[in-house]
């Protein structure tokens, strides 16, 4: 089950996710629209905790830029509602359970942790342009610092 890492310029993989609300988010609502999609690890750890609220501080400086966040986990739905209300977040977390959508964007593979090999989500983000093609992939990101790297990969100034 390890999966093919994405490269830009290739058609970002379709998929339609729920919130924890059940509302469906697909890929397709966003034609015409720039958006950074990220797969983290799990809800209301320490990185994915950091990470989220990254995006969230630059939520506004990126939509004035014409992005769209959506944040991906195989956490359950009612996880994803505790994470959203405890940290405030203003952009949309998606459900993947099964991790098919983190799979077909090669964000599910093998991790190592002190020494122990597992299957897991791999901390990924992918900027995909108004076309569908998938213009950055980056995997094993940091999640200190990483929208503020993203900005600069992007050429987008850091405020």
């Amino acid at each position: 089950t390890m999966s093919t890492r994405l490269e830009p310029g290739t058609k970002a993989p379709s998929f339609t996710l729920e919130d924890y609300t059940g509302q469906q988010y697909s890929l397709a609502d966003y034609a015409g629209h720039k958006v950074i999609l990220y797969f983290y690890p799990k809800a209301s750890t320490p990185g994915c905790t950091k990470e989220a609220c990254d995006f969230r501080d630059n939520l506004a400086s990126l939509k004035s830029l014409g992005y769209i966040v959506l944040g991906v986990s195989p956490d359950k739905p009612a996880a994803l509602e505790k994470f959203t209300a405890k940290e405030s977040l203003t952009f949309p977390l998606l459900s993947d359970a099964d991790h098919a959508v983190a799979l077909a964007y090669g964000a599910w593979g093998e991790k190592k942790n002190y020494g122990k090999v597992y299957e897991g989500l791999i901390r990924s983000t992918f900027v995909i342009n108004e076309q569908g093609i998938i213009e950055l992939a980056q995997y094993n990101v940091r999640a200190t610092g990483h929208v503020a790297k993203l900005r600069r990969d992007l050429g987008i100034d850091p405020k």
